[in-house]
């Protein structure tokens, strides 16, 4: 338990981190971050429960008022802007990484953890930040999906990434798995 609990705040201190890295702001005023990767790498490495804990326990610090987001936002506000799906998508993006990758033999493999960061950490983290900026910002779900195109590119490497570093940490440390 004592194990989970490090694992967890170390996910979320490793996700704010993430979030410090230079940041790019789309015409959507959606910022492009590393922090992305963190939610993926969380579902890959601690599995489905906890890696949704640690990005729980992460939003939980910005709602708090922590300047953990991108471009040092935090509060209550940010889950009132146009984020608020993806900030709604991390949690259950972690959770559907670490679901699918759990599902292959070696879940920390790269076939494994790419199909989970593809699946939970693209996909499910864009379905939810789509209907989210439609309905905060009012436009169409075509619309939004517009503003979120952009995004994909670079979700696809962070993607790789994140299969390649888990694939790595678990040759390294096999009884991580």
């Amino acid at each position: 338990m004592e194990r989970d609990l490090t694992r967890i705040a170390l996910f979320a201190a490793l996700i704010a981190v993430l979030g410090l890295m230079p940041r790019l702001t789309l015409a959507s005023g959606i910022p492009l971050t590393a922090q992305s990767m963190g939610i993926m790498l969380a579902g890959t490495i601690l599995g489905a429960r906890n890696g949704a804990l640690a990005v729980l326990l992460f939003l939980g610090l910005v709602a708090l008022g922590l300047p953990l987001l991108a471009g040092g936002r935090g509060g209550l506000g940010v889950f009132a802007g146009p984020t608020l799906g993806y900030l709604i998508g991390f949690p259950l993006g972690a959770f559907v990484t670490g679901l699918i990758a759990s599902r292959f033999e070696h879940r920390m493999a790269f076939v494994p953890s790419l199909t989970g960061a593809f699946v939970g950490g693209i996909i499910v983290v864009t379905v939810c930040g789509i209907v989210g900026m439609a309905v905060m910002m009012g436009v169409s779900l075509a619309q939004a999906t517009t503003f979120a195109l952009p995004f994909l590119p670079g979700d696809v490497i962070k993607a790789v990434l994140t299969a390649g570093i888990t694939a790595a940490l678990w040759k390294a440390r096999p009884a991580l798995a």
